[in-house]
């Protein structure tokens, strides 16, 4: 008899078991290549809503990032994932690539930023933007966003400098042996990248910012990207303050995507100030609201916009559904 009701014991244990995670809502979030630090940051992620958010677990699938997670929410195959703001806006606006085909994704929150830094030799004695037509820079390397965003940027500038093309490594040399006055560069976050930091290790650089009316033609001209300002210091020890263009990473979610998972996963992912650092050195949750406010490009999932709200963070107009 004992043994009977230890079995009948242990077959009520293993259905209330069963039944807990039949009623876990599963959740699948698009990544990039598993060599990526931005793979790293989702698996992050799914490790604070899995400890955190109740009743919900998540999985980081690789995917071919940006355009790859954008096609997978289209048929269903993520809930989740990472789309560059400049590409969010086109999807949701229905050009570039979506021309006349938008998908309407609701983003959650921004967790990168890719600052555009116009990076040249101190000694070619450039202080604007506008000193550089005619002089010979980089754009950004040969097939990239940043090269595609540069000429479209000083073309709605007017500014028409003599592009230099090549690798990165191609171009580093040409301005350490001054063959070419600078490049164009994507940040790490709000510091300079390592190219632009072994480039100043021989050759003393400045960063050219926007003025004004430059900053304003590029906000009219360019909805898809963020003019930014980068704070005394932040660059690095010694860099001035200045302001430039820049697209986001965000975390987007399908439409169909609840209320209030999108308010508990944003919730877990603002409140974290540990593990997401673990994957992007310095970031903590508590980062998140300002990125997602001063980045993004396309509305806010209302489930985002709750929380936000609920923690005294106003959100624009340009980012409600």
């Amino acid at each position: 008899m004992k043994q009977l009701k230890t079995a009948i014991l242990a077959a009520a244990l293993a259905g209330s078991i069963s039944g807990a995670a039949q009623a876990q809502d599963r959740i699948l979030i698009g990544s990039s290549s598993s060599s990526s630090s931005h793979y790293g940051y989702y698996v992050a992620v799914s490790q604070i809503i899995n400890d955190n958010v109740e009743g919900v677990s998540a999985t980081v699938v690789e995917t071919g990032a940006t355009m790859d997670n954008l096609r997978r929410l289209q048929r269903d195959q993520i809930d989740m994932g990472l789309v560059t703001t400049n590409v969010a806006y086109d999807a949701w606006s229905g050009q570039g690539e979506f021309e006349g085909q938008p998908y309407k994704m609701l983003t959650l929150w921004v967790y990168s930023s890719a600052p555009q830094n116009v990076v040249v030799r101190e000694d070619a004695g450039l202080a604007t933007l506008s000193d550089l037509a005619g002089q010979r820079i980089n754009p950004g390397i040969t097939g990239s966003a940043t090269e595609k965003t540069t000429e479209a940027v000083f073309a709605q500038l007017g500014i028409e400098p003599e592009w230099v093309r090549g690798s990165t490594g191609d171009v580093v040399d040409s301005i350490k042996d001054d063959r070419a006055v600078g490049y164009v560069k994507s940040g790490a976050g709000e510091r300079l990248d390592a190219s632009s930091l072994d480039i100043a290790t021989l050759t003393p650089i400045t960063l050219l910012s926007l003025d004004d009316e430059q900053a304003k033609s590029v906000a009219d001209g360019f909805p898809n990207l963020a003019v930014i300002e980068i704070g005394e210091g932040a660059a690095g020890d010694g860099y001035p303050a200045y302001r430039t263009w820049a697209f986001g990473t965000a975390t987007v979610a399908h439409p169909e995507m609840s209320d209030d998972m999108a308010y508990a996963i944003t919730k877990a992912a603002v409140e974290d100030e540990t593990v997401q650092a673990s994957a992007f050195a310095s970031l903590k949750g508590s980062q998140l609201p300002a990125m997602t406010m001063s980045l993004a490009t396309s509305p806010l999932h209302p489930g985002a916009i709750r929380y936000f709200e609920e923690i005294g963070v106003e959100v624009p107009d340009r980012l409600r559904p």
